[in-house]
């Protein structure tokens, strides 16, 4: 009776061993096949084109001021006209140059303390003449050399050129293309290394456009538009994760 207790025990344990050793190999055979397949790899892929801009937009303001509204107005509507004539004498056309309406700022007497009192003492006029044009060389040396008018009398305050690229919405595009396969070309290395080969893609994310000055270094998270020089870098970066064959 004992003993059939004991060869009940034994055999019981045993069922009980190898029922585990069974429970682990099946969730192990399950873990690993569910592991299978979900390796990724993430990396970063960018692309980078030097461009040049084919857009200026160069604004130059011209100021008079006088006792007499009169004569600052008559001071401004004689110089106005030079000035154009200059640019156009420059070979800029007609249909890119444009004239501001004059804006006026009266000017008046202030105390020791730096409070206006309600006495007149002068009226300035403004008025700001801009080209915009697709010369974009041409137009970035007229307006370092329009600072002669000053000597003319003509009372000129030349602002630095803005230059943009104009084509930028298709060149994003062919970019991110560029981006993608250095990524692509970044996984398959990395995928190679260890013996492995890249699948799908996982998810993709495009990072922000980067047009800085050329050869420049500087980088934001919110994304450069540098519109100080003609010569530009674009740079394009997106981050790509692909599946681990």
């Amino acid at each position: 009776m004992d003993g059939s207790r004991n060869n009940f025990s034994l055999n019981s344990g045993a069922a009980l061993a190898i029922g585990l050793v069974l429970s682990s190999l099946i969730f192990g055979w399950f873990y690993s096949n569910a592991k299978k397949g979900d390796e990724a790899v993430t990396v970063t892929g960018s692309a980078r084109k030097r461009i040049k801009s084919d857009l200026v937009v160069w604004s130059a303001g011209v100021s008079y001021q006088a006792p007499q509204l009169a004569d600052a107005y008559r001071s401004l509507s004689e110089n106005i006209p030079r000035v154009k004539q200059y640019l156009l004498s420059k070979g800029i056309a007609e249909n890119q140059i444009t004239v501001s309406s004059i804006a006026t700022q009266t000017l008046k007497k202030q105390d020791e303390n730096g409070v206006e009192s309600s006495e007149i003492t002068a009226y300035s006029l403004r008025q700001q003449i801009e080209v915009r044009s697709n010369e974009v060389d041409k137009i970035g040396q007229i307006a370092r050399e329009a600072t002669e008018l000053i000597n003319q009398g003509i009372l000129i305050e030349s602002n630095a050129p803005q230059y943009y690229y104009t084509q930028l919405g298709d060149l994003k595009i062919e970019m991110l293309g560029e981006a993608a396969r250095d990524a692509k070309t970044r996984a398959e290395r990395i995928a190679d290394s260890t013996g492995n080969k890249i699948g799908a893609v996982r998810s993709a994310r495009m990072g922000v456009m980067q047009i800085t000055a050329a050869d420049s270094t500087e980088v934001s998270d919110a994304g450069i538009s540098d519109s100080t020089t003609i010569d530009k870098d674009v740079t394009a970066v997106v981050n790509i994760s692909f599946a681990v064959d």
